[in-house]
């Protein structure tokens, strides 16, 4: 069964006294593209986060986002002090040459400066207990997120059979009129020469007749096409229930079917014809837009 490109799966546990929280939220995308953010004490594990990810999910856009919570979370950080005591004293020295007013130093918004805070690698042993419990989490949010996409999958997968039907019902009465066509062509082309030919008294050969309408069915046969259109209908018909991750595959039998429908369009003469061609190419249309959701 199909799935969608949109999800979203979270997760989250706790190491002493640190909680991680993994959220992973995928969107559209032609390609696959990882966005992974995390804190600077797990940023080790980026590399193994984005095969995590790659080995799960075959397209879209993919946003990972790792957050640490709880009051343990800030111990993996020191301060610099002697960067924030070079800030402190020029501070100082520009409060005290100033008369106009008293200014103040918050030493919590200094904290904000890049190079005050420095992030402190985990030893060995805690950083694998942080590579285990990040990509249990992980593991846990990909499958929420594979669950709705599924989800999300089956509800596509019924829209696009119904535009798959429409399509096939159209098709039909391109293929009953189809034999129509040939004979109204033969009566009107007996009907336009023999009145050209009245005023001379002559006769239009049967064999010759027989010989102009065989040229016009051959010139005008879109058996081919339809056979072709017919059996891309199924392809798509069968990948959809078959491959679940068949979004690149049924991008391009739409291509096909398109292809086949214009190529109907250019070879019919007929008004009913032309505008049955119209319909199909309106729902290919639909189908193409639903596909660009499908992973």
């Amino acid at each position: 069964m199909i799935s969608s490109m949109t999800g979203y799966g979270e997760s989250q546990g706790e190491i002493d006294g640190v909680t991680y929280a993994v959220e992973i939220r995928t969107l559209n995308n032609r390609y696959l593209k990882t966005s992974i953010k995390l804190p600077d004490t797990a940023a080790f594990l980026e590399e193994a986060l984005d095969k995590l990810l790659r080995e799960n999910l075959s397209r879209g856009t993919i946003n990972y986002v790792l957050r640490l919570k709880g009051t343990s979370a800030n111990m993996g950080f020191e301060i610099n002090e002697t960067i924030l005591q070079n800030y402190v004293e020029k501070l100082s020295r520009i409060a005290t040459g100033s008369a106009e007013a008293d200014y103040q130093i918050d030493i919590a918004s200094l904290l904000a400066i890049p190079g005050i805070l420095e992030p402190v690698s985990p030893n060995e042993e805690t950083a694998a207990k942080i590579r285990e419990m990040v990509l249990k989490l992980s593991k846990q949010a990909l499958e929420q997120l594979k669950q709705m996409r599924l989800a999300e999958g089956t509800a596509l997968a019924a829209d696009l059979e119904n535009h798959c039907k429409a399509t096939k019902q159209v098709l039909e009465k391109i293929i009953a009129r189809r034999e129509v066509v040939l004979q109204e062509y033969k009566n009107k082309l007996q009907k336009r020469v023999n009145a050209l030919l009245a005023s001379a008294k002559l006769e239009l050969d049967e064999d010759t007749l027989a010989r102009e309408v065989a040229v016009f069915a051959d010139r005008a046969d879109i058996s081919e096409e339809i056979a072709r259109l017919d059996s891309h209908l199924q392809q798509f018909a069968d990948s959809c229930q078959t491959n679940n991750k068949a979004g690149r595959r049924l991008d391009f039998i739409c291509q096909e079917m398109l292809r086949e429908a214009n190529t109907i369009a250019s070879k019919t003469s007929d008004t009913e014809i032309s505008h049955w061609v119209v319909d199909i190419k309106c729902q290919i249309d639909r189908i193409k837009e639903q596909v660009q959701n499908i992973e």
